[in-house]
């Protein structure tokens, strides 16, 4: 019985350990994209940055491409969860606020968040995807999965009776604003807060959208 009950906590505490260790590698290889460039970052510097053999990287993400997707998708989430964006919880409750120009409000808060961890990376993939298509096709998936995903919110904003523009025109002003260019303009180089950028964002969408 004893036995038992050991053999399912190393199961339990190994399996725990794997994760920790592929979220670690994620995030640092977000970083070393950023800082060297994804052309100029091996799966051996991701490694040994994270602290782990070459052979695990490649055991959990098979190659660099794998890798790059899948710490894109834990910058925008915020963590490993197979979760999409607009399933998270902090998300669903933007669409059960009825006041528009309070859900705008919250919106550029828990985008201003997203920005805080995707921007930077946002841009490395961009300057990649000049000369490597792999970082290519994902640039186009990240812009085509953010428009899809402010249909979404336009859509939602429409069907509360308040918006003062066409669902089409609430879309493209969301899309257009949420691409971690602004974010990286106003907090990276000129020195804003995120509060102070999310306070404005906010702003900035009430007195365009909201009738």
């Amino acid at each position: 019985m004893s036995d038992g009950v050991k053999r399912r906590y190393d199961s339990t505490r190994r399996q725990e350990q794997a994760r920790e260790n592929r979220l670690r590698v994620l995030r640092t290889a977000a970083e070393l994209f950023v800082e060297r460039g994804y052309g100029q970052t091996t799966i051996s510097d991701v490694a040994a940055a994270a602290g782990v053999a070459v052979e695990t990287v490649y055991s959990a993400f098979k190659n660099k491409p794998t890798l790059l997707h899948r710490a894109w998708d834990v910058a925008v989430g915020g963590d490993d969860q197979d979760m999409p964006v607009l399933d998270r919880p902090e998300l669903r409750a933007l669409f059960d606020e009825p006041d528009l120009a309070a859900r705008l409000v919250e919106f550029a808060l828990v985008n201003t968040a997203i920005m805080r961890r995707t921007a930077a990376l946002r841009l490395a993939v961009r300057g990649a995807a000049a000369s490597d298509p792999t970082a290519a096709e994902l640039f186009e998936e990240i812009d085509r999965q953010r428009l899809e995903s402010m249909a979404a919110h336009a859509r939602a904003a429409a069907a509360t009776g308040q918006l003062a523009v066409s669902e089409v025109e609430c879309r493209d002003t969301l899309w257009s604003t949420t691409d971690g260019t602004l974010w990286h303009n106003l907090v990276h180089r000129l020195g804003w807060t995120d509060d102070q950028y999310a306070a404005w964002l906010g702003k900035l969408w009430v007195s365009m959208l909201v009738g």
